[in-house]
């Protein structure tokens, strides 16, 4: 990967997202931890929209488990939208500190310049993660409305320190449509049910 210094024709914001250069990355969306954030319907809806997306356009997805010993399994919500697909368990908060996932991100994701990150807790894991990812050189955009903290004020903390780092603030509905690209493909036609 290029450094984190982007060049002007790399910044972030002025990009459209790329469906061949993207991963999916949901954080530690586990049975312990997922009834104590703010909202947690919102995010378990817009991250389940996010997998299907990444099913419809055959683009990698990688769901992480926070030390599952203690937090629980990732819940079946999610699961089921991720067929195949083995946790990364990870004990680091930050993903880019376990020293097995950017290994296998690349394994599942060689193509991928772009990360699409969602999930728990926004001012730890997904902060952590997200500034080891810039710090690796991949474009980050981050579905501010499928992530979420234990307390609305750490949410939104974090989601202003990830921006302020370079990471793109994004929606789920924005990342759908910019990916989509356009309304008379299959593709649309088979997510549209979810986006009404």
């Amino acid at each position: 990967m290029e450094s984190s210094r982007m060049s002007p024709d790399r910044v972030p914001h002025a990009q459209l997202l790329d469906r061949k250069a993207v991963a999916l990355v949901v954080l530690d969306l586990q049975a312990k931890l997922v009834p104590a954030i703010f909202e947690p319907q919102r995010v378990i809806r817009n991250a389940q929209l996010l997998l299907r997306l990444a099913q419809v356009l055959e683009f990698p997805a990688v769901l992480t488990s926070h030390y599952p010993k203690g937090l629980g399994n990732i819940i079946p919500e999610i699961t089921q939208f991720a067929p195949g697909s083995e946790p990364i368990e990870k004990t680091s908060f930050g993903c880019f500190g376990e020293p097995d996932f950017l290994r296998r991100l690349k394994q599942r994701a060689p193509q991928a310049s772009s990360l699409l990150v969602a999930g728990i807790e926004c001012h730890i894991c997904v902060m952590q993660t997200v500034l080891g990812a810039l710090e690796a050189g991949y474009l980050v955009h981050v579905a501010a409305d499928a992530t979420s903290s234990r307390t609305q004020e750490n949410w939104q903390i974090g989601l202003t320190r990830m921006e302020r780092a370079g990471a793109v603030i994004s929606s789920t509905e924005m990342m759908v449509y910019e990916l989509l690209a356009q309304s008379n493909t299959p593709e649309f036609k088979a997510l549209l049910p979810f986006l009404k």
